[in-house]
C-alpha cells in the first residue's frame, strides 16, 4: 500500500513507551506502525472527586496534556487494524481498556508479551485476545479506593496539621511500620554480653563457646560471670570429636520484582525507583552500537516461572560454557500464596542469555550494565547445580563447657562459579580426637545487644512484601512519596521518620485505624486479587470498604482533634516549665504553659512520639549543634544561627548583617585561607563543602576536619 510513493503500514500497534514502540517497530517491519500513548491517557479528574459514592461509578477525563497524543493516535489508526500492546499488568490492562473506549474499538484486539523478541512479538500479533475486564476492574477498584482515602482524609490533615501533604492508603500503612520500628529502637534497653572463644597453643585455631552443661547457649546470654569463670578455669581442652558432613547450597531462585529491588539496593546502592526506571529501559529497549536492543523480560512480576524455551536456551549455554556437570535439575518454584502470584508472567531474566556481562559491557554503560549483570548472573546461576562443601566440626570440651569451630572445604562450586562462594574456606588441622590441647588464651569480648535496625529501602520492601502490603510495582512509589511528603527522611541508607511523620501517623492511627493497620491493608490487597480472579465483584469490595471507612470519617469530622503533646524539653525562658508540642497557623511549634513562651520547631527533624509524649531533646540538641557556631561570624565574631528561607538553609549572624548559604558548618577551617567552610547541595543533590571567602576558590566533596 502506498501514499504519495511512500509505504503505508497496514496495522497500528499502540504501546505506552516510545522506546518500546521503537523496538517493536524494528522487529515487525514496514507492515506495522507502532505508536506510543506515553503512559495513561485517561483517569479520574484532577480537580474534583470524580466518583459517585452511591454506586461507585467513576467519571473519567483525558489527562491534561494528552489531548494531542490522542488526536495523533486517532489520525494514525484511521481505516487500519489496531492492536493494543500495553504492559501485561493491571495498569497496562487499564491503559488498553481506556484506549479502547476512547478510540471506539471492540476490545478484542489486545496483545501481551513478557519479552520483546522477534519470536514472542510475532506470536503475540498472530493471537490477539479480549481485554481482561476482571484485571481492569481490579485496577479500577484500587484507583477508586486510593481516591476515596486521599480525597476524604487529606483535607482533614490540611485543616488540622499544617505542613501535612496528604494521606495515601498504602503509604500510610508503610509510614506506621517505619514509625513503630523507631519506637522499638527508642524503648530498647541494651543488654551486656560476652563473645567467648578459646585459642589453642601452637595452632591458629579459635573455637567459640557452644554449650554449657550440654545445653546450647545463645551468645547474648553469656554473662561476665561465665566469661570470667572460663578465663579462670579453662587452661586446656579435650578434642572430644571431629564430625564430618557434606552440605549442599541450593542455587537462588530467579529474580522477581521485590528481590531485584532488594539486591539492587544492597549490592549496587540503587534506590527502588532507580532500579525500576533502569529495568523498564532494559525491558523496552536501548540504543546500542549494534542497534536498538531489549535486554530483559518484563520487570513487574511475582513469579519465578521460566518458559520452556528460555530454560532450554540457558541449560545449553551452561553446558557449552561450563560443562555438563554444571547443568541444573528441576528448579524449585517460589513458595507463595498463589492468589498473589502473577503467574502469567515469567521471572525477570535476560532475553538472550548469549548476551553475557562481558558482551553487554560494550553495549550498555554505567548503571544499565550493572543492573543487567546482576539479572544475568542471578538467572544463569538459578539454572545451575548446587554447590557442595565438606564441613569438619571440631568439638572441644573442658568441664561443663563445650567449644566448637567449623572448617568448610569446597568440593564442587556449582552455581557459585558465577555468584562466588558464600562460605569462607578454612585451613584444616591435623588434630587427634580424645587428646588434650593447651589453651593459649581465652578471648572474651564485651558487647551489647543492638536495637532493631532502622529500615532501608531494601528491608522495607522485604517487610512490605512479607506483610502483603501493596505490590512490588508500587513499592517505589510508596517510598518516594513518603520522602516527598517529608514524613520520612533518608539518612545514609536508613529511612527515619520525621516529627511531622509521627504526628500524621498518630492522627491516622487514632482516627482511621484501618488505614494504617497492616493486616487490613494486606486484606484489601487480597480483595483486589479476588476481583482479578473473578471471585468478587469490584463494586462489592468498594461497598464493604466504604461502609466501615465512612464511620471513621464521620467521627473524625464531628469530633474535635488537636495536637497537644508533652515533650521532654525544658523551657529556655523560665526553666521550670516543660514545652508542649502544639499546632498553629504556620505549623508545629513549642509552647511553655508556665510562662507562655513560644518557640518554632522544624517539623522535618527526627523525633519519637510514644502515646501522648514526644521525645525530642537529644535530637534537637544535635540539630542545634549544626545550627549554631560559637564566635564564628567572620565579620564581627558573633554567633551564626542556621535558618531556613525560601531557597533553603542559610546562616545569619545574630549581631550583624552577615549571611551565607549552607546547611552545616564544617568542623575544620578552610585549608587554603582559614575561613569558615559550609556544606551545600549541588544541583544533583550531592553535598559539597565550600569556603565562604569570596576571594578563595576552595571546594571539596570531603569535610575539612582540622583547622588551619
Amino acid at each position: 500500500m502506498t501514499e504519495r510513493g511512500l509505504i503505508v503500514a497496514k496495522k497500528v500497534i499502540i504501546v505506552e513507551s516510545p522506546a518500546k514502540a521503537k523496538t517493536i517497530e524494528k522487529i515487525l517491519g514496514k507492515d506495522y506502525k507502532v505508536v506510543s500513548s506515553k503512559g495513561h491517557v485517561r483517569d479520574l479528574p484532577q480537580k474534583k472527586f470524580g466518583v459517585n459514592l452511591d454506586n461507585f461509578e467513576p467519571e473519567f477525563e483525558i489527562i491534561p496534556g494528552k489531548e494531542k497524543v490522542i488526536e495523533a493516535i486517532k489520525k494514525e489508526i484511521k481505516n487500519k487494524e489496531v492492536l493494543l500492546a500495553s504492559d501485561m499488568d493491571r495498569e497496562g490492562e487499564a491503559i488498553a481498556w481506556h484506549l479502547s473506549k476512547i478510540l471506539g474499538l471492540d476490545g478484542e484486539n489486545r496483545i501481551v508479551f513478557t519479552e520483546i523478541t522477534p519470536n514472542t512479538i510475532k506470536k503475540a500479533v498472530e493471537h490477539p485476545r479480549k481485554i481482561d475486564e476482571k484485571k481492569v476492574n481490579a485496577q479500577l477498584a484500587r484507583r477508586i479506593l486510593d481516591r476515596i482515602v486521599g480525597y476524604q482524609i487529606s483535607p482533614l490533615l490540611w485543616k488540622i496539621i499544617k505542613g501535612a501533604m496528604s494521606a495515601g492508603r498504602v503509604q500510610s500503612a508503610a509510614l506506621k511500620i517505619i514509625c513503630d520500628r523507631e519506637r522499638e529502637r527508642f524503648l530498647f534497653v541494651p543488654k551486656e554480653f560476652y563473645k567467648v572463644a578459646v585459642k589453642l597453643k601452637e595452632y591458629d585455631l579459635k573455637a567459640n563457646l557452644w554449650s554449657i552443661s550440654g545445653k546450647k547457649i545463645k551468645q547474648e546470654n553469656v554473662t561476665k560471670e561465665i566469661a570470667d569463670d572460663i578465663k579462670k578455669n579453662v587452661k586446656k581442652v579435650l578434642l572430644e570429636d571431629i564430625k564430618e558432613k557434606e552440605t549442599k547450597k541450593s542455587p537462588p531462585l530467579p529474580y522477581i520484582t521485590s528481590s531485584l529491588q532488594q539486591d539492587a539496593a544492597n549490592r549496587l546502592g540503587f534506590t527502588v525507583s532507580k532500579t525500576m526506571k533502569i529495568a523498564q529501559s532494559l525491558y523496552e529497549g536501548i540504543d546500542t552500537p549494534e542497534g536498538h536492543i531489549a535486554f530483559i523480560t518484563y520487570m513487574r512480576t511475582d513469579s519465578t516461572r521460566v518458559s520452556d524455551e528460555a530454560k532450554e536456551m540457558t541449560l545449553n549455554f551452561i553446558e557449552e560454557t561450563f560443562g555438563k556437570e554444571y547443568v541444573g535439575g528441576k528448579v524449585k518454584r517460589r513458595k507463595k500464596n498463589t492468589s498473589k502470584v502473577q503467574d502469567a508472567h515469567e521471572c525477570i531474566r535476560p532475553v538472550n542469555v548469549e548476551i553475557t556481562p562481558e558482551k553487554a559491557k560494550s553495549l550498555l554503560s554505567g548503571d544499565y550494565y550493572k543492573l543487567y549483570k546482576l539479572i544475568w548472573e542471578r538467572f544463569v546461576a538459578s539454572q545451575m547445580k548446587e554447590s557442595k562443601y565438606l564441613e569438619k566440626i571440631y568439638i572441644f570440651k573442658e568441664g561443663i563447657y563445650e567449644f566448637r569451630t567449623t572448617i568448610a572445604k569446597l568440593i564442587f562450586d556449582g552455581f557459585e562459579k558465577i555468584l562466588g562462594s558464600s562460605q569462607k574456606e578454612g585451613k584444616e588441622f591435623d588434630l587427634e580426637t580424645k587428646k588434650e590441647y593447651g589453651v593459649e588464651k581465652v578471648i572474651a569480648e564485651k558487647d551489647t545487644t543492638k536495637p532493631p535496625a532502622r529500615f532501608t529501602e531494601a528491608t522495607l520492601v522485604k517487610t512490605l512484601e512479607a506483610e502483603g502490603i501493596g505490590r512490588p510495582s508500587t513499592y517505589a512509589t510508596i517510598i518516594t512519596t513518603l520522602q516527598q511528603r517529608k514524613y520520612v527522611t533518608k539518612q545514609k541508607r536508613e529511612l527515619v521518620p520525621t516529627l511531622l511523620g509521627f504526628v500524621v501517623e498518630d492522627f491516622l492511627t487514632k482516627k482511621f485505624p484501618e488505614i494504617v493497620d497492616k493486616k487490613f491493608t494486606a486484606l484489601m490487597e487480597e480483595e483486589l486479587d479476588k476481583i482479578e480472579t473473578g471471585e468478587k465483584e469490584w463494586k462489592e469490595v468498594l461497598n464493604e470498604f466504604y461502609d466501615e471507612f465512612s464511620k471513621y470519617l464521620k467521627d473524625a469530622k464531628t469530633k474535635f482533634y488537636s495536637i497537644n503533646y508533652e515533650t521532654d524539653l525544658k523551657c529556655d525562658n523560665c526553666e521550670k516549665g516543660i514545652y508542649k508540642l502544639k499546632i498553629g497557623k504556620f505549623g508545629l511549634y513549642l509552647n511553655c504553659e508556665n510562662c507562655g513562651t513560644n518557640k518554632s520547631i522544624d517539623s522535618t527533624i527526627n523525633a519519637v512520639q510514644i502515646d501522648n509524649k514526644v521525645y525530642i531533646e537529644k535530637v534537637l540538641k544535635e540539630h542545634e549543634k549544626h545550627s549554631r557556631a560559637e564566635e564564628s561570624c567572620p565579620k564581627c565574631g558573633g554567633h551564626l544561627t542556621r535558618k531556613k528561607g525560601k531557597y533553603g538553609y542559610y546562616f545569619k549572624c545574630d549581631s550583624c548583617d552577615f549571611t551565607v548559604s549552607g546547611f552545616k558548618i564544617a568542623e575544620g577551617k578552610c585549608p587554603k585561607c582559614g575561613s569558615l567552610v559550609v556544606a551545600k547541595k549541588s544541583k544533583k543533590g550531592k553535598t559539597y563543602w565550600a569556603c565562604i571567602n569570596q576571594d578563595c576558590d576552595y571546594m571539596s566533596w570531603n569535610e575539612p576536619k582540622e583547622s588551619k
